[in-house]
């Protein structure tokens, strides 16, 4: 019956989850109809790490990865998470007074390591009225039983999302951008998690070294039928201090155009299910470490032309999503 109801929706209004006549599932539409108010992500570096730069399993770490763990925000520098959040919070605060907010644990892989350490990074939040719910980036293969487990018996006090970068289902640029792991290994570990009450946000990447266009829209059309609950893409950009950076600097490749990554980002929307929330439709890297490309830098006007080229083409999110 709800499908049904679903369908009729759709039937009515082709983009039904969004305000502002978007033609994607905003995540503001998300928060605003759950919450009925402003709620801000707040970002925590928890002082986690990430099997690819630590112990024996030590290759170096993704090559796009960045000092911050790939993080593109300037977080409170604070042992104290408490402290972080506070500082974070005081920032969003002057912007949107007396909003809630999300604890989001950006740096690194904040579920790899021991149970109590991921404990003590979660629980001073659960306690909080203004914390909404809590957010943690991470990776399929640091998703241990017991971690599943705890943050799925958390739910019922917070709502809990786990970003895991997927970036690509493709396995040759998996390799080469050193990010060891396969994408049945991620797949596995979204099938185990859809048998939780944890939220999943997928993290995928255009633009990557040696893939093209066909092989980003393949990476939507491998993963839209999986059971996750929202999306972030994200385009490559160029970090100094990164393996990557000095790839590009040795023998610079070819990144795509600003109006190849709009057209790109609208197709791949009409390749996902309606209901799945989009939480990214590019990123925010700090100037000053921005090795290239420079067009990265202007937000707005990306998402601007998002819309306006979804509305051109009178397309929107789902349009050719297949069940």
């Amino acid at each position: 019956m709800a499908e049904i109801k679903d369908k009729i929706l759709l039937m009515q209004n082709p983009f039904p989850y969004s305000f502002n006549e978007k033609r994607y599932h905003t995540f503001n539409y998300y928060l605003k109809t759950h919450y009925q108010q402003k709620v801000s992500k707040v970002i925590i570096d928890a002082g986690f790490t990430c099997p690819n730069r630590d112990g024996f399993k030590s290759t170096g770490g993704c090559i796009f990865c960045s000092q911050l763990g790939s993080g593109d925000s300037n977080v409170a520098l604070h042992e104290n998470i408490l402290k972080q959040f506070e500082e974070n919070r005081k920032v969003m605060d002057n912007k949107w007074p007396n909003s809630l907010y999300i604890p989001y644990f950006q740096s690194y892989s904040n579920t790899y390591g021991p149970l109590d350490k991921i404990r003590n990074m979660i629980e001073p939040f659960l306690k909080m009225d203004r914390v909404a719910e809590i957010a943690i980036a991470t990776r399929c293969d640091c998703l241990e039983e017991e971690v599943i487990k705890y943050l799925d018996s958390i739910c019922e006090i917070k709502p809990v999302w786990l970003e895991i970068g997927l970036q690509t289902s493709n396995d040759e640029c998996g390799k080469i951008l050193n990010r060891m792991y396969d994408f049945k290994d991620f797949v596995e570990a979204i099938q185990r998690l859809s048998k939780t009450n944890i939220k999943v946000c997928v993290h995928v990447m255009n633009g990557l070294p040696f893939e093209t266009k066909d092989d980003m829209l393949k990476t939507i059309k491998d993963i839209a039928g999986l059971p996750f609950d929202a999306i972030k893409i994200h385009m490559l950009h160029v970090i100094k201090g990164t393996r990557l950076a000095e790839m590009y600097q040795e023998k610079p490749f070819e990144l795509i155009s600003r109006d190849e990554y709009i057209e790109l980002v609208v197709r791949q929307l009409e390749l996902l299910n309606p209901k799945v929330v989009i939480q990214r439709l590019t990123g925010d890297p700090l100037k000053d470490e921005l090795v290239a490309p420079d067009w990265v830098l202007n937000k707005t006007t990306i998402l601007n032309d998002i819309d306006k080229l979804m509305r051109k083409l009178d397309t929107y999110q789902g349009y050719r999503f297949e069940q």
